[in-house]
């Protein structure tokens, strides 16, 4: 008993001090409310109504992309928060990888258009189509439309994403479907894989730190901290089939946590 109880104590040592705790109190929740999201929504509503009149003359995306990209910048230089990227220069840029990424907070979109060195198209879910400007940008500007449940519903948008992935043009998805509400990383879809198998892709294992504690669900409040995104080693489809999305997925999810996890000292 004794032993445990030493065990625990240590492990909880180990734990704060791999990622010490922060007290966020009332002004940091008035300078998230009247400074930070007014700026975040304000480069929202400018540029986006900028991007309109462009996209009925962007053919391929890019200058969307672009848009995107100043958006996401300022929005992450905004939010007071150091970011590192570990491990992107082991990934060959040049070639179209399917991009599986942990879905934590609303910003890690803007962290992934701010930091990843080149062109992609998101996998999202048809229910932001209805979200002002957002909507319409994804529509005009090349984003993937795919119920990753059910991949096999979405033909029409399937075709087209594996055009994209065979024309040279990355994608990022969200495997777990949607953000997780605990800070936990929840389990991947399988059918998220259905694209990299089809289009015979490798899949990159992305693990975003610390977003979930920047901004968590169900809250505006922005609470500046470190923050990193993991790269890790790209996973191969060569020779894979419908029958191993399953395999392929717990092998993603694995790297990913292990990625996500180092140094927390949390079970999971």
């Amino acid at each position: 008993m004794q032993n445990s109880s030493v065990s625990e104590v240590s492990q909880e040592t180990a734990v704060q001090s791999a990622a010490p705790q922060r007290k966020y109190g009332i002004l940091s929740a008035l300078r998230s409310y009247f400074f930070l999201d007014l700026l975040i929504w304000g480069y929202t509503i400018v540029l986006g109504a900028l991007s309109i009149p462009f996209g009925f003359f962007d053919k391929d995306g890019s200058i969307l992309h672009g848009f995107a990209r100043t958006w996401a910048k300022l929005t992450m230089k905004s939010i007071l928060s150091p970011f590192k990227v570990i491990g992107i220069e082991q990934i060959d840029t040049s070639k179209p990888h399917v991009y599986a990424v942990n879905h934590a907070s609303a910003l890690d979109i803007p962290a992934l258009y701010a930091f990843l060195p080149f062109q992609f198209r998101i996998v999202h879910k048809k229910e932001l189509w209805s979200y002002p400007i957002v909507g319409w940008h994804l529509k005009r500007s090349g984003q993937v439309c795919v119920d990753q449940q059910h991949p096999t519903r979405s033909v029409g948008q399937i075709k087209s994403a594996l055009r994209t992935l065979k024309n040279g043009m990355p994608l990022v998805i969200f495997p777990e479907g949607g953000r997780t509400s605990d800070g936990k990383i929840q389990p991947f879809l399988a059918g998220a894989f259905f694209l990299a198998i089809k289009a015979q892709v490798d899949v990159v294992p992305i693990a975003l730190r610390g977003m979930y504690e920047l901004l968590p669900m169900n809250t505006y409040h922005i609470k500046p901290r470190p923050l990193e995104m993991r790269v890790g080693k790209p996973i191969s489809t060569a020779g894979l089939t419908l029958r191993d999305m399953e395999a392929l997925s717990a092998r993603v999810q694995r790297s990913v946590e292990e990625m996500y996890y180092e140094g927390k000292g949390e079970n999971h």
